[in-house]
């Protein structure tokens, strides 16, 4: 038999079972426009319902996005064993299970960036707006996807974290509370009154508008003797933000240089003193 005409024969009944199977595929197309139906429906009924919850915007998506994707792999299951009588639900399922497994292992850091991205969307600990620190990268949070965090540095340049990143290591989120405690060094010279520069340190700080002295109070301890001064640590609290921390340390630190120069105290320069053993000889100048 030559092979065209094995061709032609093949080609035929292809097309007899193909004309066979116009039943099965017309139905099979009512049930995907019966499946597109119930997919737009179910979203539209999710979304609303999830509009009156607390969810983060971007989890209601995914949950949208969710069940959306669940009713297509139904409705295309059900399509499948119409047009193709001896395909079972186990033997798709069986092969949905070995193809997830394949993909799981081509896409993990993708599935564990997603699964990051729900968790943080679900602890709601982070939030729009909060200024965070996770492994040298320092900024506001912008916007917080399932899959990435958009952080924008002090310096103005947008970095794109993936999630996993920010949830398995640690996070420090500096605007969580609306207040933060700020530290300075002061040192006086060693022939002052400790108490009186204490005091003299004390006032010119809560003369600060930026130092929150309702909520905690302001500490100042003489911490150390340096080399030439005495040190004493000085600690108040102030906003949360970066703004705000610089503001009111700029604000205290000059407001306590001039008050210890009101009073006289001394803020010594580094110096040393030098002792020798044997006298030293001075020239005169000649003539």
């Amino acid at each position: 038999m030559e092979p065209v005409t094995i061709l032609f024969q093949q080609l035929r009944e292809i097309a007899r079972a193909g004309i066979e199977l116009l039943p099965q595929i017309a139905v099979a197309i009512v049930v995907l426009l019966l499946t597109w139906a119930v997919a737009a429906g179910v979203k539209a009924v999710i979304g609303r319902t999830l509009k009156r919850s607390k969810l983060r915007p971007s989890l209601k998506e995914l949950f949208v996005l969710f069940s959306s994707i669940f009713v297509w792999v139904m409705g295309l299951m059900i399509a499948a064993v119409i047009v193709f009588p001896n395909l079972t639900p186990s033997s798709i399922l069986a092969g949905l299970g070995i193809g997830s497994v394949a993909i799981g292992f081509a896409f993990k850091d993708v599935f564990e960036n997603f699964l990051a991205g729900i968790l943080i969307l679900s602890r709601r600990k982070m939030r729009i707006g909060d200024h965070v620190e996770c492994e040298g990268i320092e900024g506001e949070v912008k916007k917080i996807a399932i899959r990435e965090t958009h952080i924008l540095q002090t310096d103005g340049q947008l970095v794109i974290v993936p999630n996993a990143l920010l949830f398995k290591n640690p996070l420090t989120i500096r605007t969580d509370q609306d207040i933060r405690r700020v530290t300075v060094i002061c040192g006086v010279a060693y022939g002052e009154d400790v108490d009186a520069a204490r005091d003299v340190i004390h006032e010119a700080v809560a003369g600060c508008d930026t130092v929150r002295q309702s909520d905690k109070p302001i500490q100042i301890f003489a911490q150390e003797f340096n080399s030439s001064s005495i040190d004493f640590e000085v600690t108040w609290w102030t906003g949360s933000t970066p703004l705000d921390v610089r503001r009111s340390r700029d604000q205290v630190v000059a407001g306590v240089k001039r008050a210890l120069d009101d009073a006289g105290i001394e803020i010594p320069f580094p110096y040393r003193t030098l002792t020798f053993k044997e006298p030293l000889p001075i020239a005169q100048p000649e003539g």
